[in-house]
């Protein structure tokens, strides 16, 4: 008898877990909070065994074209001036700058399209329950029914909902590293070309990379802090954050020339 999975989360580890699971004869459901695919997100980078599985999914083609194309990064001075390069095709593609590097989003994208056919994605809905039984797991929604599977898969992020249910608060397993991180596109105002650039000091950084074949940019932005400072379903709070904190960097309007022509 096929074994029926379940797993919360469709950003990148279930729709990959799906497409292994359907290969071996399982059949999957996911099932995702947002009301569509989420855009957006860090790039991931592929590296060593990463590229072997991607080839072993057939998706390496459909991988290299969706991927951002940065040809490398400077890390330059509060003045504009590089203190040192790193380009992607160094240490055989598997540097700090990959060669194999994807948007999360649009890994997303790629790993929902090829499992779309044989997968049951289930957006705008979510777990609320799960009740262990002898034959496996009885699933409970949001939606209002309930569903028996033989195993549910939690891939539902850092604040998964699933974990929560099964084991308890996260505050039992999250460790705060003193530092968060934001990330978000903005126009690609450096005129950046396929080129990433990053700016440090000892509590904050600001890198900007282009993205969308150099239409857009995508900035990142460290500052200090923990989880208790912000609310992470905020978007407000955490923009107002993110200014009190870097608003000490912003460059003068020389810097932002000289910065668009190199």
């Amino acid at each position: 008898m096929t074994k029926r999975v379940l797993i919360s989360g469709a950003s990148i580890a279930g729709p990959a877990l799906a497409h292994w699971l359907h290969r071996y004869g399982f059949t999957v459901t996911v099932v995702e909070r947002a009301p569509q695919l989420r855009p957006g997100g860090q790039a991931v980078d592929l590296r060593g065994v990463g590229k072997e599985v991607v080839r072993r999914m057939g998706l390496d083609k459909q991988v290299r074209a969706a991927c951002t194309d940065t040809r490398g990064m400077s890390f330059v001075s509060r003045d504009n001036k590089v203190r040192a390069q790193l380009r992607a095709d160094m240490f055989g593609g598997d540097g700090m700058v990959a060669e194999i590097e994807i948007l999360r989003g649009d890994l997303a994208a790629v790993l929902y399209e090829a499992t779309r056919h044989h997968v049951d994605y289930r957006f705008g809905d979510t777990i609320d329950g799960v009740e262990q039984t002898r034959d496996g797991v009885v699933a409970a929604f949001a939606s209002g029914h309930t569903e028996a599977f033989d195993v549910v898969v939690g891939a539902d992020g850092l604040h998964s909902g699933l974990r929560s249910l099964v084991f308890g608060p996260e505050s039992r397993y999250l460790r705060d590293l003193g530092y968060l991180l934001a990330f978000f596109t903005v126009p690609n105002h450096l005129d950046l070309d396929h080129w990433m650039v990053s700016y440090a000091e000892p509590n904050c950084s600001a890198t900007i990379r282009s993205i969308r074949d150099n239409h857009a940019a995508m900035a990142m932005l460290s500052i200090p802090g923990d989880r208790s400072d912000y609310d992470h379903r905020d978007t407000a709070g955490q923009k107002a954050l993110l200014r009190k904190h870097m608003r000490h960097m912003q460059p003068s309007p020389s810097t932002r020339r000289r910065c668009a022509t190199t």
